[in-house]
């Protein structure tokens, strides 16, 4: 079964040219199938390793939901309460409602305020200026740096939104992240390191690479306008003042296969409980109701496509992840978890199926067709494979 997925990667990747990406599949508690393909550069002979480690950006956002729910189950978190308290920013966001004809913007109070649920499902009002044209707009208009900056400024930005109103994807997990370092007294690194990374042995995932994960680091590429692909620097701040809860992750298959793990199994893995059943099963379910999942039109093309990942089938959004409504185009069963990564990583998680899998490359922009349509085939030959 695992030559069969080799073999229909290979012939996807051959139709589709990515750049090297690694894949893998957990059913039933064991890693049924680790797979690599391409070389490690794009124009270098040395394969990339299963082993690779691979910027996960917004696949972080799952583990910072972990860490916020675990003091919510400990009592030391609300999701329904005011976050203010906690962090007196949240408690002062204005929504922004446009621009003047003097070029000012326009600002308002919020009518409700930011909950932990509202960060967790992306209805707070806080948005990616990626995405965002009149955010992108306040940015520049108020000198405020873009999240990669990696600094605190960053994240002072009004709402788009009253909190509750809207579905729009954003920086509010990032904001989450900040809460559970409030709460906890930790450094969200420190957090993560002690209470996931530890228990679940995930020992090359952390926000800045150990010298070993350094030597590992898969390199970027960029897709050009004629299909093909070029090699791309894209340095990280040299000291970030905050670990970025929303996307500043670096990880390994093997670390992330195991993290899915977690989730598969209510909580538990490596020996270790990690969350409560009943609170996996919380944050499995859809949070938003009858608010709609959006196409977003991209403002930096260089970083991202429109975002459509969740509109291609009738999704709902748990605490953190995409909720599918119904079957899936390439095997998943209807309530099945999933999201990805800005430099094209995927996962999902099949609990009717006990199956999960992850795949990543690392290329920009975000929802590159050619990347799309490997990790579709890769799914498929996975369900093919392992879905019964």
């Amino acid at each position: 079964m695992t030559a069969d997925i080799d073999a229909d990667l290979s012939a996807a990747a051959k139709a589709h040219p990515t750049p090297g990406f690694v894949a893998g599949v957990v059913k039933n508690g064991e890693t049924v199938y680790r797979g690599a393909l391409g070389s490690a550069h794009l124009k270098g002979p040395a394969p990339i390793r299963t082993d690779a480690v691979f910027r996960i950006a917004s696949m972080t956002k799952a583990v910072t939901a972990v860490a916020a729910m675990q003091l919510v189950e400990q009592g030391r978190l609300d999701l329904d309460a005011p976050l203010g308290a906690i962090i007196p920013l949240l408690g002062e966001r204005q929504v922004l409602e446009g621009f003047g004809a003097d070029g000012q913007p326009r600002l308002r109070p919020a009518k409700a305020p930011v909950t932990l649920r509202n960060l967790l499902t992306h209805t707070s009002g806080f948005a990616y200026d990626m995405w965002n044209a009149e955010l992108l707009r306040y940015e520049g208009h108020a000198g405020i740096p873009g999240i990669g900056s990696g600094l605190n400024a960053s994240l002072d930005l009004p709402l788009m939104f009253d909190p509750g109103k809207r579905w729009e994807y954003g920086i509010g997990i990032d904001w989450a992240g900040k809460v559970v370092e409030a709460v906890s007294g930790q450094g969200l690194d420190a957090y993560m390191g002690e209470h996931i990374f530890a228990p679940l042995g995930m020992v090359d995932t952390a926000f800045a690479p150990t010298a070993a994960m350094a030597d590992r680091l898969a390199p970027l590429a960029t897709r050009l306008e004629n299909g093909g692909m070029a090699p791309m620097d894209l340095p990280s701040p040299p000291a970030p003042e905050f670990c970025s809860g929303g996307g500043g992750l670096l990880s390994t298959l093997d670390d992330y296969l195991a993290f899915l793990q977690m989730v598969l199994h209510a909580g538990t893995w490596n020996g270790a409980r990690v969350l409560k059943p009943e609170t996996l099963a919380l944050m499995s379910r859809d949070h938003i109701g009858e608010i709609p999942l959006r196409k977003l039109e991209t403002a930096v093309p260089f970083l991202s496509r429109d975002l459509t990942l969740q509109a291609q089938a009738p999704a709902g959004w748990g605490l953190s992840w995409i909720v599918g409504k119904d079957a899936g185009p390439n095997g998943r069963a209807a309530g099945a978890l999933a999201w990805a990564g800005l430099f094209n990583t995927y996962y999902w998680v099949d609990p009717a199926a006990k199956l999960a899998g992850v795949w990543m490359t690392q290329i920009l922009p975000f929802e590159d067709p050619q990347s799309l349509a490997v990790f579709g085939a890769f799914e498929r030959a996975a369900y093919k494979a392992f879905g019964t």
